[in-house]
């Protein structure tokens, strides 16, 4: 087993790293919600174009540390990749990813079409109303399967 300090360090990134996942996600799904809500397409785009930065910046960012510190402390534990919880934690993080994939392409074209009718003074475009739907049901599985992630994380069944 690895080092006790090091465990520590690899366990405290992976839970910021969680923490960040879950916040971000449920922070951008408010206030997404909340603008279109307004149905302003001002609004919209100021909050859709600081959506956008904020996935990037904080979601991709944790996207990346997640598996890292991950196969690091089941290495770190002696925890076999192949254990099933483990297996199923890896297998609902990429089926979030391909629910967050298309949400992010979404979020930048919802953020363009708002951008769009805000500067022309037109309401907002059909499409983007079409958008948005898919936007906010591909954001319920996914943050569901993220849940059941961290009960897996603190459970542990084997």
């Amino acid at each position: 087993m690895a080092g006790m300090e090091y465990i520590q360090w690899l366990r405290w990134a992976h839970v910021l790293g969680a923490c960040v996942l879950i916040g971000t996600g449920a922070g951008i799904a408010f206030f997404m919600l909340m603008a279109h809500r307004t149905r302003d397409a001002a609004v919209i785009a100021h909050v859709a174009g600081t959506v956008v930065i904020a996935d990037f910046l904080f979601t991709a960012t944790a996207v990346i540390v997640q598996p890292i510190t991950g196969a690091l402390l089941a290495n770190a534990f002696g925890w076999p990749l192949t254990s099933k919880w483990i297996l199923w934690s890896v297998g609902l993080y990429f089926f979030i990813g391909a629910c967050w994939l298309p949400v992010v392409w979404m979020q930048k074209q919802m953020r363009d079409l708002a951008r769009a009718a805000a500067a022309s003074g037109e309401p907002l475009p059909p499409r983007y109303f079409r958008l948005y739907r898919w936007w906010f049901a591909l954001g319920w599985p996914a943050f569901g399967a993220i849940v059941v992630i961290v009960a897996l994380m603190i459970v542990r069944p084997v």
